[in-house]
């Protein structure tokens, strides 16, 4: 299995079930790496490209290569689990400033 880190983005499908028609998500990895080898979850918070809709504490993503997403998205503090195996792929991890700025929004994040 693989093993992530916090700051990863990874992609994830949605809804979180064995349906048949899915939706793949980025999501980023919140819970330490000690945590998510131990437990085979992780702990995510949703990433959203909603230009339509935001809530307080959504941190914009600025660099978008790094985190491997194709338009602009913001961290969004809707927290879920999820087993480690659903994780479908890893597309990059949050930069350091990016990730600078979600602790200085939610300090009990990575």
């Amino acid at each position: 299995m693989r093993t992530y880190s916090p700051g990863d983005v990874v992609v994830v499908p949605f809804p979180f079930t064995n349906r048949d028609t899915v939706k793949r998500r980025p999501a980023l990895v919140c819970s330490p790496e000690l945590f998510n080898k131990r437990t085979k979850h992780l702990v995510l918070a949703m990433i959203t490209t909603a230009a339509h809709s935001s809530w307080s504490g959504d941190v914009a993503i600025t660099d978008l290569r790094a985190a491997g997403l194709p338009a602009p998205s913001v961290v969004r503090w809707k927290l879920f689990t999820l087993a480690a195996s659903f994780a479908l792929d890893k597309t990059g991890a949050l930069s350091k400033a990016d990730r600078a700025a979600c602790r200085a929004e939610q300090p009990l994040a990575l």
